[in-house]
């Protein structure tokens, strides 16, 4: 089991590697395109925004189906689905020539990448109980954030590596901004082929089905449980999935701007910021949070880091000094490390058989927060540079109060959950 847990968190390790390798130069590659195209300089930055974000909006309508099949046709095909087409369709994005080319990939590739993580984490669930589901939840959010930290420093290289390639051929284009594109693509091959070789299907491993083997409480029961059903069973945890994600990418999307307007950041110290936020957010999910989370339980993991966000936002707000900038940037990661696990845990354990379609509407609430968060921060920081954070931390703060006061009053005696 261990082994092929193993293989599974290096896939998508290595995939994320290619992900993050795209970020330094995605909104460069899009801008020089729509400017070669005849766009004005607005329309290109409006095409860079839509770039960026119909991606995410992709996972978002699409992950929850590739959860549903996975539980009806298997984990394996699909996530070697997802790999196929992220590999296919990066390679297409980095040999675009038109803006056209460039929505095609983008929008195609979302679609069928979207089928990578909901499969990984119902992977996860079927090889783990529900007593080391946090645990495994917990590697799983580790090696995708490890590998986000690691590709923009590889991406930032490549791009700057002095490649001179330029190379045409039809109505194709190759130069020294396709290379981390390419490098994306030939990483989630390498992933399929470690797929295809050492990963088997999750669900007729024997023994491993935990799920049919005890009681649901409180979850979906019965094999024929409709979309509904299993989207209304968990809206209570689609929800905090969405609040934790809006508020991760509000901070990503405004601390840029925030930063340079009060303390007046330049590229160096941001890309310090950014990557002290991504280490922290892998290594304490591997460490701290998978270490205690099968001792504490999901829901204290939840309060806390709700209101560790809360805290780090409104402290961010009173400072311009760099060392506490990034104490509270790391209390920030802190946070978010100890929600991640847990309500992918909670959800797993909750839908029973129904796991990998819960998985997938995870996914999606998770895309769509990623996708409103920068978009409402940008909209509150032209109201005020406070705005954005003060807004987010309130309903942060209150979600950690609210688990905290559900807890004691659901465990009056002080009993384990």
């Amino acid at each position: 089991m261990r082994n092929r847990l193993g293989i599974l968190l290096f896939c998508l390790f290595v995939v994320m590697i290619g992900y993050g390798l795209t970020l330094p130069v995605l909104a460069f590659y899009i801008e020089r395109l729509a400017l070669s195209g005849g766009a004005s300089a607005g329309e290109a930055y409006i095409h860079v925004g839509l770039l960026t974000g119909v991606f995410a909006f992709m996972q978002f309508f699409f992950a929850p189906l590739w959860g549903r099949w996975s539980d009806r046709l298997g984990r394996r095909p699909l996530f070697m689905i997802g790999l196929s087409g992220y590999a296919v369709f990066m390679a297409l994005f980095g040999i675009g020539t038109n803006l056209f080319m460039l929505y095609t990939a983008r929008i195609l590739g979302g679609i069928l990448s979207a089928a990578v993580l909901p499969t990984a984490s119902a992977y996860v669930t079927d090889l783990t109980s529900e007593a080391e589901r946090g645990k495994g939840m917990a590697w799983l959010g580790s090696a995708a954030g490890l590998g986000v930290v690691t590709g923009p420093a590889l991406g930032a290289y490549m791009s700057r590596a002095g490649w001179r390639l330029e190379y045409r051929f039809g109505g194709f284009y190759i130069d020294d901004f396709s290379i981390p594109f390419f490098a994306a693509s030939v990483l989630a091959v390498i992933a399929l082929l470690a797929t295809m070789r050492f990963l088997p299907e999750s669900i007729t491993l024997p023994g491993r089905r935990p799920y049919e083997k005890q009681p649901q409480r409180n979850g979906i029961s019965g094999a024929g449980a409709g979309w509904k059903v299993i989207r209304r069973s968990l809206s209570d945890l689609l929800a905090m999935s969405f609040l934790g994600y809006f508020a991760l990418s509000l901070f990503e999307g405004t601390f840029a701007l925030h930063a340079k307007r009060v303390m007046n950041f330049g590229p160096a110290e941001m890309g310090l910021v950014f990557m002290v936020c991504g280490f922290v957010m892998a290594a304490a999910q591997a460490g701290i949070v998978g270490r205690f989370i099968g001792k504490a339980g999901e829901m204290p993991m939840l309060s806390l880091g709700f209101g560790l966000m809360g805290i780090a936002l409104i402290l961010l707000m009173t400072t311009q000094s760099m060392a506490l900038i990034l104490s509270y940037v790391v209390l920030f990661a802190l946070g978010m490390a100890a929600l991640n696990p847990g309500l992918a845990s909670l959800v797993s354990k909750r839908s029973g058989k129904h796991a990998g379609a819960a998985l997938g509407l995870q996914s999606a609430a998770n895309s769509l927060g990623q996708a409103a968060g920068p978009v409402a921060g940008g909209i509150l920081f032209a109201w005020d540079i406070h705005m954005p954070y003060l807004l987010t931390a309130a309903p942060l703060i209150i979600a950690a109060l609210t688990l905290m006061l559900h807890k004691r009053a659901a465990n009056p005696a002080g009993k384990a959950l």
